[in-house]
């Protein structure tokens, strides 16, 4: 695959989408794609806000056991590609990594400020919007009983973003701030389908930047304003996009 590598230093404010498909080379499944999560079982009922009030133990069940699969998961070359990026940037540079995905491997590869849409799988919070309990980081996959906040005794959730629910107040700022100024948009490993995230390549467009896409198929939507589409593993063509010195 010929891929001409990025000249960052033309760019002043970078914005990178990804999505799940970033991580199948850490062993972790897509969400729509063949074989993809929310394709499996129950498990798309079962991510709807709604499970949280009648049946959180199947919602402990779900993101319980992810929390346990994707624990072991280590980052992929993409994974490091983009925390090497940031390595590279000169002062007057900024990169703004904004994930779909709640498995932290960006943050474990070494990113910095990582805007996650969705929440974290390791992340856990109260259900009562009203308590005072702080999220917390939390391994425990919490199968054998649901879990009770120490301070109202209401039902602990995970701190993700299910169905039917906004995305995070703190997230939705830092991206729209960031795509207001944006000159180069990368989005990787990401269907295009998901709101709000489908619409960011559109605003990037408006504010003048060049827009890229990495992943495996072409865009979902023919409107889709990218520049240029980068078919294949993302792990292969993100080193090759960003390889130091260009």
């Amino acid at each position: 695959m010929n891929i001409v590598p990025l000249k960052l230093n033309k760019y002043q404010h970078i914005v990178v989408l990804t999505g799940a498909g970033i991580s199948v080379a850490s062993g972790l499944p897509t969400y729509r794609g063949v074989g993809g999560l929310w394709t499996v079982g129950d498990t798309a009922r079962v991510s709807d806000v709604e499970i949280l009030k009648t049946d959180p133990q199947a919602a402990w069940e779900l993101f319980g056991s992810l929390r346990k699969s994707v624990a072991t998961a280590q980052p992929n070359a993409a994974h490091k590609a983009l925390a090497d990026c940031q390595k590279q940037l000169a002062g007057n540079q900024t990169i703004t990594l904004i994930t779909q995905n709640i498995d932290g491997l960006h943050q474990r590869a070494g990113s910095k400020d990582v805007v996650e849409l969705h929440g974290s799988l390791f992340m856990t919070r109260c259900s009562n919007a009203s308590c005072k309990l702080a999220p917390y980081a939390d391994q425990d996959p919490h199968l054998q009983a649901l879990p009770q906040c120490s301070i109202c005794q209401s039902l602990l959730r995970p701190d993700i973003v299910f169905f039917g629910e906004l995305i995070p107040a703190s997230a939705d700022w830092s991206t729209k701030r960031a795509l207001r100024n944006c000159d180069l948009f990368l989005a990787v490993g990401t269907s295009g389908t998901v709101s709000p995230a489908c619409d960011f390549v559109r605003s990037a467009k408006y504010a003048g930047a060049r827009t890229i896409l990495v992943n495996m198929e072409r865009s979902a939507s023919s409107n889709d304003p990218f520049d240029q589409e980068l078919l294949g593993k993302a792990e292969e063509i993100l080193p090759m996009l960003f390889k130091s010195g260009a």
